[in-house]
């Protein structure tokens, strides 16, 4: 009986049964698909901008399709976007509010609230590059150069970077922008591309950033006349602590040309190669040193300013060169004179403003620029030198040695600087 229901039953096993769904057919809206198909990151907007400014000019069309063009928007144009919209060709499209149509091409148009507005400066590194938009790898024309200052307008972040606006001309990865001034790293490269011999040492240091640049700076050669320089420091030094003041006098006698650091009397300069037993004013030998570099005016201030370069004044001296050094030798290297007319730079004295006004000042390093120098020249025998403060609106020391060159080569040399730091 068992067996017989079970085979009565059987056929209802085996029948299928249909089912009947109760879901229905989903519909997706064009830009539902764009949307489930297309990156947050591709170049088409996704949705309409309430603040939209275009990068340049670009065109408008009289439909969506883009075809038939009916004017131009520029970075100075307002208008107003009320739709997004895909045409009939998949692509991203934006009416406006007069009916015309642009594309949704994020490298063609931004939202003005994505942007924030700033205003500063920054320097341009080597190897930046401008677009139209920060979306567009396209170079946009430019005659900006690597290390000059832009002004910036602009901000804002793109897939992750952060790009910024120069005013009239384009955007710029900040990757490739300096904050700081980086102008020194510019003379570096020239520096060490045409100078970088035996025969030169060469020091530059910015006043204002403290940026230094230079080949064999601490090269020491024979330092000719330049090493008055220290001797200059060192008298408005005792100036400026009241020890001495400009109309002090000292006299001419023969043993003022006979000490460690002094130079021979029949070298530079205008005042009698044979002690005359006179007195002359503190005023009268620094200008004297400065303008005519004269060997016996700088041989009265050392014997009795320095004391005969004694080991105060060494030791002083050596602090702010950095190194040891010995006036007996006459050795010094293109930052060590560098150091000290900085040091005389910051004393800001009498003797800084005789160092603007010599017999010197058509020549050397004063040729190659255009704007006020305060230096001191060197020369002895095969020795050529010059140290200068060059009165840029960014001050900068420039101290050239040199060892069987020329006058003209200086020039050159401080042109080359000058060009970059001007």
């Amino acid at each position: 009986m068992r067996k017989f229901l079970i085979i009565l039953l059987l056929p209802s096993f085996l029948t299928i049964s249909k089912v009947v769904s109760t879901e229905k057919e989903v519909v997706y809206t064009s830009k539902e698909i764009y949307y489930l198909s297309q990156s947050d990151f591709g170049i088409y907007f996704r949705e309409k901008l309430n603040a939209p400014v275009v990068y340049g000019e670009i065109p408008v069309y009289a439909n969506e399709d883009l075809v038939i063009e009916s004017g131009k928007l520029t970075p100075k144009t307002t208008f107003h976007i009320t739709e997004w919209r895909l045409n009939r060709q998949g692509i991203p499209v934006f009416k406006l509010s007069n009916h015309q149509f642009i594309a949704a091409d994020k490298r063609l148009l931004y939202d003005q609230s994505e942007a924030r507005s700033v205003v500063k400066k920054v320097w341009l590194e080597s190897g930046f590059k401008v677009y139209n938009s920060p979306y567009d790898l396209r170079e946009a024309t430019s005659s900006l150069t690597s290390y000059s200052q832009v002004s910036i307008d602009k901000t804002m972040f793109v897939e992750g970077r952060e790009f910024l606006h120069i005013d009239q001309v384009g955007w710029i990865d900040k990757d490739y922008t300096s904050e700081k001034d980086n102008r020194m790293s510019k003379v570096q490269e020239i520096l060490s591309e045409k100078y970088q011999k035996d025969s030169f040492s060469i020091y530059v240091k910015q006043l204002t950033t403290g940026n230094e640049a230079g080949v064999n700076q601490d090269k020491k050669m024979y330092a000719a006349s330049v090493l008055k320089l220290p001797y200059l420091y060192y008298t408005q030094e005792k100036i400026n602590e009241g020890v001495y003041q400009l109309d002090t006098s000292l006299k001419y006698i023969s043993e003022v040309n006979d000490f460690p650091g002094s130079y021979k009397p029949e070298g530079s300069g205008s005042l009698p190669k044979k002690e005359d037993n006179k007195e002359y004013s503190l005023k009268d030998l620094i200008t004297r040193v400065s303008k005519e570099s004269d060997n016996i005016a700088h041989n009265i201030l050392g014997y009795y300013v320095s004391n005969k370069s004694d080991i105060d004044f060494k030791t002083k001296l050596s602090v702010i060169m950095g190194h040891d050094w010995d006036p007996k030798e006459k050795l010094i290297s293109s930052e060590m004179a560098g150091k000290v007319m900085e040091a005389i730079y910051n004393q800001n004295g009498f003797v800084l403003e005789s160092l603007t006004k010599t017999a010197f000042d058509n020549q050397r390093i004063p040729k190659g620029v255009s704007v006020k120098v305060a230096h001191k020249i060197g020369d002895a025998d095969e020795f050529k030198h010059d140290t200068a403060i060059v009165y840029t609106d960014s001050p900068f020391i420039l101290s050239i040695f040199t060892e069987n060159s020329d006058y003209d080569t200086i020039t050159k040399i401080a042109k080359d600087v000058y060009e970059v730091l001007k």
